[in-house]
């Protein structure tokens, strides 16, 4: 991966990072002028609108900390979530995992990331963290224990274009926010069943009222929309840097049969990680939670996925490697020709 691509990679992430962050931003603020209107802190009267938004404002606040802090202490807080612990070269297996994270590193020019293992048997891996120097690539003892070298390669080259493309900061702080969209969608929710919506005063025209009505279905429909579309965002974010990775991993491993190796393994694999979440779904390299049911080709099974079909993906990886074939054979022919002639 030349110099240039890189930068422009980086550039494009960052861009893409700040317009995600602004968008949930905006997101929490909607919500937090929905708690205004519940709480009375505003409200309509005679076609004005008086008060003052603390929610609001409270809101946004909430929403700028929980970003920075998923900037600086994401990576920590999703280690945290799926229960991982630093990998150490206490067995062979975990020493030959340890090799191909630097193996992976050198061909991608970048630091090793540090290793993480989660005890389960499920074989699943993810990568995290803010940039390349302060990144992580997490496996599962079932990865460990059911893949060979090569489809080690493969899962880890995967992970490190991740890492080599900045994906792992957006993914990051999508995992964080989404969950504090979900918890304060459900604190709206909740407070305006319960607490009731009502005008700071008493409104002396209908249109008042009407308007008091439609703002506060609104704010329902945005409290029990908002977890959804943020989950749907953070799922097509994911899915369109899947395919990409893919292909990273054979430019990394110089291997196509490496990642198809390993995901046609996966893919026999019908157990979830148990220790997979909603939040962090987009971050591993196959769903944690569905196992092979993300095979499905149909529009509403892809638009409520975490990944690309894993079947769509493998025939990506088999077409390549039938080219690189292709390649290799035109190669050999050219050969016997010149030594011929």
């Amino acid at each position: 991966m030349g110099s240039s691509n890189f930068r422009g990679l980086e550039a494009a992430n960052r861009r893409e990072t700040v317009v995600l962050v602004v968008a949930f931003m905006l997101l929490f603020g909607a919500l937090g002028l929905g708690l205004d209107f519940a709480a009375r802190n505003i409200a309509i009267i005679d076609g004005h609108l008086i008060g003052f938004p603390v929610l609001t404002i409270a809101a946004l606040v909430f929403a700028g900390v929980q970003s920075i802090v998923s900037y600086y202490s994401g990576a920590s807080l999703v280690l945290l979530s799926v229960h991982a612990r630093p990998l150490t070269p206490d067995t062979p297996k975990h020493q030959m995992v340890l090799d191909v994270i630097d193996e992976m590193a050198t061909a991608a020019r970048m630091p090793a990331p540090k290793p993480y293992l989660i005890d389960d048997l499920s074989p699943n891996a993810f990568a995290t963290g803010r940039d390349p120097a302060h990144s992580v690539i997490c496996v599962t003892q079932g990865l460990v224990d059911q893949m060979d070298r090569e489809e080690l390669q493969g899962v880890i080259g995967h992970e490190m274009s991740h890492v080599a493309d900045y994906d792992i900061r957006t993914m990051m702080m999508i995992a964080v926010l989404v969950g504090g969209i979900a918890m304060l969608s459900d604190f709206v929710y909740r407070w305006m069943f319960f607490g009731g919506f009502g005008a700071r005063g008493r409104s002396n025209s209908d249109r008042d009222n009407q308007t008091a009505v439609l703002i506060s279905i609104a704010v329902i429909v945005l409290a029990a929309v908002a977890p959804i579309f943020s989950q749907l965002l953070a799922m097509a974010v994911s899915r369109q840097r899947e395919y990409l990775a893919d292909a990273s991993s054979v430019e990394f491993t110089r291997n196509p049969r490496a990642l198809l190796r390993a995901l046609e393994h996966i893919a026999k694999i019908e157990s979830p990680l148990k220790q997979g979440t909603a939040g962090t779904a987009h971050l591993f390299i196959v769903n944690p939670r569905e196992g092979i049911r993300e095979d499905d080709e149909g529009f509403f099974a892809n638009l409520f996925s975490t990944h690309p079909p894993l079947a769509r993906r493998i025939a990506r990886l088999q077409a390549l490697l039938g080219a690189a074939g292709a390649t290799t054979l035109d190669a050999q022919a050219g050969a016997d020709t010149s030594a011929g002639s």
